[in-house]
C-alpha cells in the first residue's frame, strides 16, 4: 500500500528507517527543510541505543503529489483538524489515517474523515530529535521495549488497511491489537502525564525523575490521579508492555504506596533516557501539547467529579514556562510540594 509518515520527526524518522529497512515503501514527510535535506542526502541516521543509517524517501509537505492508502500521523495534535483537512487531497478514497500521537487524538481525526477511516496507535518507546536527518533512540533497542498498541476507532475499519499497518509496525517492534483501545490509550496517557509533564517541569529525563525521591512521589501521585479518573469514567486501563500499571501503582495505604515507589524505577528502567518532546517545542518558543496530555486527565476529572491537583498544577507550571514566566528547572518541584 502507498504509505506515508506525516510529521516524521524524532520517532517518525526512526520508525520510517525500520520500516524501510524491512523492505516496505514509505514516504517520510516533515516541514523542517534542514531535516528533510539531511534525510535526502545522508539517509535516516539512527543513533543512541542502536546505530545504523538507512536510505529513505523524504519530502516536504509541499512536495506531496500522490494519494496514500495509509498515513501514519505523527504531528503534534493541537492542530489536528487543520492538518487532517490539509491531508484530504492526498488520501485515497478508501484511505485511512492511523494517529500515533499523544493523548486522545482519535476524536479530532475522525471528525474530519469519519470513525471508519480512523485507527489509533500508541508507542511505548522514546526518541530525541537531533536534526538534519539524525534521531536518537532513547529506549532499549529490543522488540520487547519498542512496542505498539493498535486499535480500531470505528466498527467498520477496512481489515486490509488495518492488517497492513500491523505488518509494517511489526518491522520495528511487537504489536498488540487492542479490543479495548481506549484502555490502551489511558495506559500510555498516565505514563505521559506523570513523566512527560514532569520532564518539562524539571527539564530532565525520565530516569532522573525516578531517581529523585520528591519527583518520584509526584509521578506516582499523578499516575494515581489518572487511575482514579479512569475508574470513575468506567475505563479499564490495559497493561503496558506486559505490566499491569493499575495493579502496580494503585495504592490505598502507606505500605502499598511505599511498594509502588520502589517499583516505579524498575518499571521505567528501559526508558530512563527519554525526555519529553515538549521540551523541544518550548526551546523553539512554540506552544506544547500539555493540554492533550495532563490537560486531558484534568478535563476528564472535572467531567466525572474527581480532583486532579497534581495534574492541574503541572499544566499550570508548563503554561508559565510557555509564557516564559518560568524555565524548565528542578526548582519548579518546590511549586508542587504542597500537594
Amino acid at each position: 500500500m502507498k504509505t506515508a509518515i506525516f510529521g516524521a520527526g524524532a520517532m517518525g524518522t526512526i520508525l520510517g528507517a525500520y520500516i524501510t529497512k524491512s523492505g516496505y515503501q514509505i514516504d517520510l514527510i516533515n516541514h523542517n527543510k534542514d531535516h528533510v535535506d539531511g534525510l535526502k542526502k545522508h539517509g535516516a541516521q539512527v543513533v543512541g541505543k542502536i546505530i545504523f543509517t538507512q536510505e529513505v524517501k523524504a519530502m516536504l509537505p509541499e512536495e506531496m503529489t500522490e494519494k496514500y492508502d495509509v498515513i501514519l500521523l505523527m504531528t503534534k495534535q493541537m492542530d489536528n483538524k487543520k492538518i487532517v483537512e490539509g491531508l484530504l487531497p492526498f488520501l485515497a478514497d478508501d484511505g485511512v489515517i492511523c494517529t500515533m500521537q499523544n493523548g486522545l487524538p482519535e476524536l479530532s481525526v475522525s471528525e474530519v474523515i469519519g470513525e471508519d477511516r480512523t485507527i489509533g496507535c500508541t508507542m511505548s518507546w522514546g526518541a530525541t530529535f537531533v536534526g538534519n536527518g539524525i534521531s536518537e533512540l532513547t529506549s532499549e533497542a529490543t522488540r520487547e521495549s519498542m512496542t505498539f498498541s493498535i486499535g480500531k476507532f470505528g466498527k467498520n475499519i477496512s481489515e486490509k488497511h488495518f492488517d497492513y499497518i500491523v505488518k509494517i509496525l511489526n518491522a520495528m517492534g511487537e504489536v498488540k491489537i487492542e479490543d479495548n483501545f481506549i484502555g490502551a490509550r489511558w495506559a500510555k496517557l498516565l505514563v505521559n502525564a506523570a513523566f512527560s509533564g514532569l520532564s518539562v517541569v524539571t527539564g530532565d529525563n525520565f530516569g532522573a525523575i525516578t531517581d529523585n525521591k520528591k519527583s518520584r512521589l509526584l509521578a506516582l501521585k499523578a499516575i494515581k490521579e489518572c487511575i482514579e479518573v479512569a475508574k470513575k469514567a468506567e475505563i479499564e486501563i490495559e497493561p503496558i508492555q506486559g505490566k499491569d500499571v493499575v495493579k502496580l501503582m494503585d495504592y490505598n495505604n502507606n505500605f502499598r504506596r511505599w511498594i509502588s515507589l520502589l517499583l516505579l524505577p524498575i518499571a521505567m528502567k528501559k526508558h530512563r533516557l527519554i525526555k519529553s518532546s515538549m521540551l523541544r517545542d518550548l526551546a523553539r518558543s512554540r506552544l506544547c501539547e500539555i493540554e492533550a496530555i495532563n490537560g486531558v486527565v484534568c478535563a476528564y476529572g472535572d467531567k466525572v467529579g474527581v480532583e486532579t491537583p497534581i495534574n492541574d498544577r503541572i499544566v499550570e507550571i508548563v503554561h508559565k514556562i510557555e509564557r516564559k514566566e518560568l524555565t524548565s528547572d528542578w526548582k519548579n518541584i518546590e511549586l508542587l510540594n504542597d500537594l
